[in-house]
């Protein structure tokens, strides 16, 4: 759902809460944490969504790491899940949702996640996903706000499953470059996140559906910063441009610009292709995360030797702007 579609659904409600949360709804971050006791917290999060590629293995691999991203951006290490199915059981073969499940108990296995159970209905269009809980440390959460001035913007992922994914359903994508992309949304923030306990991380926060600008707007907004974005150093999916350059950019990418746009200042000569790629709607995407400036180097050096190459310093907090982003 569009945030702001979100925050007008939830306009005057009373929210149930207690002095145990430490992260609700207040600051629409990556997932909630409720403190069990002095040194454990518990990390919850919901994930789930239509299929985005053909094979159903695949899918339920990507909708699985792209759940359990929610708990690597907030510092902690996901424990269990629960299966969140909508099946057309009278339209669609069986063994279809059996790979699906097969393909999210694989992403499981490898994040040393265990499966509870899950709950199932009968809809007519398919839906997988997970509902995922973690565990973290109440003095080390990791929120999406925090940032500090001279903070560099570390991003783990290249820019782009939006734009590739309608490439795909267009039939312009080739094979080499469907098995590219399915392997990048499919890959655990994991390794990312265990490199990120090494570094003083002042925020961090996982790029999915609202895209780079629309998470990255949520880290600044209401907040004493703001962020320049070196657009020349964002890493892109080979490919990516070009296509956004022909015009296969989803409809999301626009809805997540209108809603942010005021927030954004860009350079007048920005490629448009370079532009709604900051704004398209990922899948299992990145971490976003701010270090500061003297071990920026450092921590993407460190994850490069982790096997995560596209790693890249793409910005730096001011205490200019408060605010907003600026591109460059």
């Amino acid at each position: 759902m569009p945030p702001g579609d979100l925050a007008a659904a939830l306009a005057g409600l009373s929210i149930p809460t207690n002095e145990n949360v430490l992260v609700g709804l207040g600051t629409a971050d990556d997932a909630g944490v409720y403190r069990i006791s002095a040194d454990l917290a518990l990390i919850q999060t919901v994930d789930f969504f239509t299929p985005i590629v053909d094979d159903p293995y695949d899918f339920g691999r990507i909708a699985a790491a792209n759940a359990l991203s929610d708990v690597y951006a907030m510092g902690g290490v996901p424990k269990t899940a629960m299966n969140l199915v909508a099946f057309p059981l009278a339209s669609m073969d069986p063994q279809i949702l059996r790979d699906i499940l097969a393909g999210g108990i694989s992403i499981l296995e490898e994040s040393g996640t265990v499966l509870l159970g899950g709950h199932s209905v009968e809809d007519d269009e398919l839906k997988y996903g997970l509902s995922v809980t973690g565990f973290v440390h109440p003095d080390k959460i990791l929120a999406n706000q925090g940032l500090m001035p001279g903070d560099r913007l570390i991003l783990t992922k290249p820019l782009g499953t939006g734009v590739m994914n309608t490439a795909v359903k267009a039939g312009l994508a080739s094979d080499k470059q469907i098995v590219s992309i399915t392997a990048l949304m499919a890959a655990l923030n994991r390794d990312a996140a265990a490199v990120m306990t090494r570094f003083p991380i002042t925020a961090c926060t996982d790029i999915t559906g609202f895209g780079l600008l629309g998470h990255l707007a949520e880290m600044v907004v209401g907040t004493r910063v703001g962020v320049t974005i070196f657009s020349d150093r964002v890493p892109l999916i080979s490919g990516a441009l070009d296509f956004a350059g022909m015009g296969l950019v989803p409809g999301g990418a626009f809805r997540n610009r209108k809603f942010r746009e005021s927030m954004v200042a860009m350079d007048a000569d920005l490629n448009p292709a370079l532009r709604d790629l900051l704004f398209d709607p990922q899948t299992s995407g990145g971490l976003l995360m701010g270090c500061p400036k003297k071990r920026s180097q450092e921590l993407v050096d460190a994850l490069g030797a982790q096997g995560i190459a596209d790693a890249a310093v793409i910005g730096e907090v001011t205490d200019r702007r408060r605010g907003m982003i600026t591109i460059i």
